[in-house]
């Protein structure tokens, strides 16, 4: 069931200082309090749907969805993973570009899009933020293009634990991850193989063998332990500085 939840103080927000409210002043945070509203929506909902009107543009403050895109014969590709601090939307634009579904129970910061468009024009610090993120964003992309159209099963399995691990790591404050990291999937093994492509048979083959060579535990289904993430790291496929290795 869809529902609207009390509305949390910015200064006491989970993503304050990872979303597209990070550089802001107390006055900016000011006008965004009036203008947020938050809603909650339980998994298998439907966020946006590619080409239909977006009356909101979110912030995930809770939760994982995922971007994905739907070919006319019904085949579905997922292009994005969707986690806390991530947005959702684009100002300027009156449609979503994308089908967003919710994976997990998904509590969303959202302003109505028309106001949104008025503080990012009125407000520089989240126009800058917000050209900052879609940058990110554009590398993400470019370097999601090599996991789905280069590396191997293995390595993209291996490459999909160490963003999670990175992007945990980031969400957190913390400089970055090293040695043990423990993570907890937010995906089903059957959504991350759609997600990277591969099938459920050969995802689930990629992860034993992964655990028998030592490099990652499953204590349950949804739980994994990184014994080490410099190892795992050069198993996806990146060098000492953690890019990738050409």
């Amino acid at each position: 069931m869809v529902k609207l939840t009390p509305v949390t103080a910015c200064d006491a927000c989970p993503i304050r200082h990872n979303a597209v409210c990070a550089d802001c002043d107390s006055q900016e945070l000011a006008m965004l309090e009036k203008a947020k509203s938050y809603r909650t929506v339980p998994p298998g909902t439907q966020i946006a749907a590619a080409g239909q009107p977006l009356e909101h543009f979110s912030t995930i403050v809770t939760g994982c969805a995922t971007l994905s895109r739907t070919l006319e014969d019904g085949r579905r590709q997922t292009v994005g993973l969707l986690l806390p601090s991530d947005y959702i939307g684009r100002p300027g634009r009156a449609t979503s570009g994308y089908d967003v579904e919710a994976v997990s129970e998904v509590t969303v910061c959202r302003f109505e899009r028309r106001t949104f468009e008025r503080l990012v024009r009125d407000t520089p610090h989240i126009a800058a933020r917000l050209l900052s993120m879609t940058l990110d964003e554009l590398d993400a992309a470019r370097d999601w293009a090599v996991v789905l159209g280069r590396m191997t099963a293995r390595e993209k399995i291996a490459t999909f634990l160490v963003s999670l691990a990175r992007r945990a790591s980031a969400s957190s404050g913390e400089a970055g991850p090293s040695g043990a990291v423990s993570l907890h999937l937010p995906l089903s093994r059957e959504a991350i193989a759609d997600h990277l492509g591969l099938t459920i048979e050969t995802t689930s083959r990629q992860i034993t063998a992964l655990r028998k060579d030592g490099l990652i535990e499953t204590p349950s289904a949804r739980d994994i332990l990184i014994p080490s993430f410099e190892r795992l790291s050069l198993e996806a496929g990146e060098d000492d500085d953690g890019g990738p290795i050409v």
